[in-house]
């Protein structure tokens, strides 16, 4: 008589996690995350480069390179020498041109100079040019209240004394073989300065436009001016990108232009996440430096 088949293995069967496991569990992931959101991400940049093709872009510009960085927010609470390494990724990167878009100061005018001497050594074939975010006019709301008059009149006093073209609700005509490649700034929205038909408005419409705005809601305001690239930030990502509840600090509207490429009005928007970071808090949305290869379409 054959003795009864006994399994080599016997396995339980798995209790179900007591309440009490399934909260530290929890408790656990997300500590490790918040951790991870405040002594990593915040600086570790990244680089993302991005071919693009532009409609009608002369012949002299083809492969033209544009670094683009944005969202700076210098003060204490910034390591110098972490800005001065995504500017020296930048420029690593040689670009034909480097495009700031804003928010160069955190708050107020105590850090003015400091922050613009970081620039000073920035340089490109075709020049580097800024425009000024929300912060540099010391505005943190849409209503445009103003902390302190006339701070974004000093930043880019500051700025152009280092080597900075500072685009206020103007265009530059940038020229090469006899063709052209037109830069053009507008004003930050909440600052209540922006004239983005004076900046967009008096270029010929056939030459090809890069527009450097710090809100990426301006392109809502160009109505039908030609704008092949607008290179924008101002919305960090969102700066929190958090598993199952996306970027949480971002309204409805802002979401629209959180963070990556789109197209709009025949052209493309860039929202760059920003260098700098006005609390130290990032999760999933790393900081960068965008880098643009521009040929013809």
């Amino acid at each position: 008589m054959k003795p009864p088949f006994l399994p080599h293995h016997v396995y339980a069967v798995p209790k179900r996690p007591t309440v009490q496991a399934r909260v530290a569990g929890f408790l656990g992931r997300n500590w490790a995350r918040v951790g991870y959101a405040y002594h990593v991400e915040p600086t570790w940049l990244e680089v993302n480069r991005v071919g693009l093709r532009v409609r009608g872009l002369p012949a002299a510009f083809h492969g033209v390179k544009v670094a683009h960085l944005t969202d700076f927010h210098f003060g204490r609470h910034i390591p110098h020498g972490y800005i001065e390494d995504a500017l020296a990724r930048a420029t690593a990167e040689a670009p034909d041109l480097i495009a700031l878009t804003g928010d160069f100061i955190d708050r107020g005018p105590k850090h003015v100079r400091s922050a613009a001497r970081l620039f000073r050594h920035l340089k490109a074939p075709l020049g580097v040019y800024g425009v000024l975010g929300n912060h540099d006019f010391s505005v943190h709301t849409p209503r445009g209240v103003r902390r302190h008059a006339g701070l974004g009149a000093a930043v880019a006093d500051a700025l152009e004394s280092e080597g900075v073209s500072v685009l206020r609700n103007r265009a530059v005509r940038l020229d090469r073989g006899g063709a052209g490649l037109v830069v053009a700034g507008v004003d930050d929205l909440w600052s209540g300065e922006a004239d983005p038909g004076a900046a967009l408005g008096r270029e010929c419409p056939d030459t090809p436009r890069v527009v450097l705005a710090h809100n990426p809601q301006s392109v809502e305001g160009f109505g039908g001016c030609r704008a092949d690239l607008t290179l924008s930030g101002h919305t960090h990502g969102g700066q929190v990108d958090w598993p199952g509840l996306g970027r949480i600090l971002l309204n409805k509207r802002a979401k629209r232009w959180a963070a990556g490429l789109y197209r709009h009005g025949g052209g493309h928007v860039y929202v760059n996440k920003g260098v700098g970071f006005g609390w130290r808090f990032r999760f999933g949305v790393r900081p960068e430096v965008a880098v643009f290869t521009l040929n013809p379409e």
